[in-house]
């Protein structure tokens, strides 16, 4: 996908929450991830297939996690501007005084495939946007170094176990800092995502062929085991029926051979339309199925279906199938087609189901934050003490001075002292926490992670300073128009 380099124009700036120096002229960058509707609806329905399966398959994604790099000291970061933000919203009602932290709905996980086809994960955070529809994470996460965006990104907020309780929340576009993108410079190792609206698939319905064919959304054949005597009647009437048994020989027999039954049989494409035409053994069954596959599946795929990259860069495999006469076997199964369509449902936007964390930009160093992740790998010395499957927080002063980092470009890093390991990578630096409103600002996303006394251990966590060209980045990425993916009747959206 190409980037676009766009100067920031002061005319496209909110001037309630952006004081910007005279001479400033800071440059974004724009990334497509998914901004048509039908592609955005493919990538949610994705994740959620088959209970979450991929949620659940992925692991977490960190850039430098074999890698624990020291910080060296520097004075302090010198803001660039005023100091600046945009309040939080919050859908969440105040809970109870408590003395532990009451985690906020807007965390959670976004979910991506690397280049090399991997299903990964990164935190992240819902923020407030005029559009509400705006992610906060790190700019790892979002694309690969010297390579391009990740694909099929989506973001699940309340991410737990596997579970996506807010919906699915599939990137439109992305908006990144003009060094980070061009440059790979972790100084502005950030990133905020606009997104769909949410979807969510709360029902599957069976419907008659006719339907079936002229669905435009997700759909697949459902085998239905049936008996003998109920696959003699489906053959006489010419349903759509057919039998399975591993231990049947092989060889082909016509329909009147003395107990023949139909096999399921996968084909190319070639004898898929010989059977259509009549002129093969058996006959066609079904449309051919296209089904999303990671690039190792689709590497390793040796069978006669199709193999495809659609303009997307998605892998995708047609399989075709037939059923053909063949001998009778001891152990037989039998099967007829039921048609199944998703039906899916749009959940809104994301700010108006789990609200936004406000943004803070040009602030003092030494703020108190409480910051959240995912974390999952294991420490340095080998201690894996965190799952991934729920969030964790950390909270304290963040280091009076900014930091160097010998690798990734890095001067101008704030730290926070804290444990948490890679896959808390793009989770919230939260100044100013309310526990009882969970809500706060925004001021830091967590970029790296560091072994500061050598003992194996992570004991600090770092980000970039969110200055004014943070700001900059914020307020463009505000005026991201986003829309709904799924169809007033559950459809998928073209």
């Amino acid at each position: 996908m190409k980037r676009l380099l766009v100067p920031l124009t002061a005319a496209s700036l909110s001037a309630a929450t952006l004081a910007l120096p005279a001479n400033a002229a800071p440059d974004w960058v724009q990334d497509p991830l998914a901004p048509k509707a039908a592609e955005a609806y493919s990538n949610a329905y994705f994740w959620l297939d088959a209970n979450g399966a991929a949620l659940k398959k992925a692991t977490q994604y960190n850039v430098d996690a074999k890698d624990v790099q020291k910080l060296v000291s520097t004075s302090a970061k010198a803001p660039d501007g005023k100091p600046g933000s945009a309040s939080p919203t919050g859908t969440t009602p105040a809970a109870s005084k408590t003395k532990v932290v009451n985690l906020p709905k807007t965390i959670g996980k976004v979910f991506f495939l690397d280049s090399g086809g991997n299903y990964r994960w990164c935190s992240a955070t819902s923020v407030q946007a005029r559009n509400r529809n705006l992610v906060a994470t790190a700019g790892h996460c979002v694309y690969e170094r010297g390579k391009d965006v990740f694909r099929k990104w989506v973001f699940v907020p309340g991410y737990y176990q596997g579970k996506a309780p807010f919906g699915v929340y599939a990137g439109a576009y992305a908006f990144t800092s003009y060094d980070l993108d061009t440059y790979d410079d972790y100084d502005g190792d950030f990133a905020f995502v606009a997104v769909h609206n949410g979807f969510a698939l709360p029902n599957d319905k069976k419907v008659s062929f006719k339907e079936f064919q002229e669905w435009r959304g997700d759909k697949w054949v459902k085998p239905v085991e049936i008996s003998p005597a109920e696959y003699a009647k489906c053959v006489l009437t010419l349903g759509r029926c057919w039998s399975e048994g591993a231990d049947t020989p092989a060889d082909k027999v016509g329909p009147d051979f003395i107990g023949a039954v139909l096999e399921k049989v996968e084909v190319s494409d070639k004898v898929y339309e010989a059977a259509k035409t009549g002129k093969g053994n058996g006959f066609k069954l079904g449309e051919p199925e296209t089904v999303p596959v990671t690039l190792p599946e689709y590497e390793a795929y040796k069978g006669p279906g199709k193999r495809i990259i659609d303009k997307s860069g998605n892998y995708l495999i047609t399989h075709y199938y037939t059923q053909k006469w063949v001998k009778p076997g001891l152990s037989r199964k039998f099967y007829t087609a039921e048609y199944v369509i998703g039906i899916a449902k749009d959940l809104g936007r994301l700010g108006d189901i789990v609200g936004g964390q406000g943004v803070a930009w040009n602030q003092p160093m030494g703020q108190t934050v409480t910051a959240f992740g995912y974390p999952s790998a294991p420490h340095p010395d080998g201690d894996k003490a965190f799952t991934g499957v729920t969030p964790k927080w950390c909270a304290g002063k963040t280091g009076t001075k900014t930091y160097q980092v010998n690798t990734f470009k890095v001067e101008t890093h704030q730290v926070l002292k804290c444990s948490m390991t890679p896959g808390a990578d793009g989770g919230p630096w939260l100044m100013k926490y309310d526990n009882n409103k969970r809500t706060g600002y925004v001021n830091g996303v967590t970029s790296m992670f560091h072994d500061q006394d050598g003992n194996g251990r992570i004991d600090f966590i770092s980000s970039a300073y969110f200055d004014g060209e943070t700001a900059d980045v914020y307020n463009k990425a505000q005026y991201a128009a986003t829309k709904s993916i799924v169809g007033p009747n559950g459809e998928m959206m073209q």
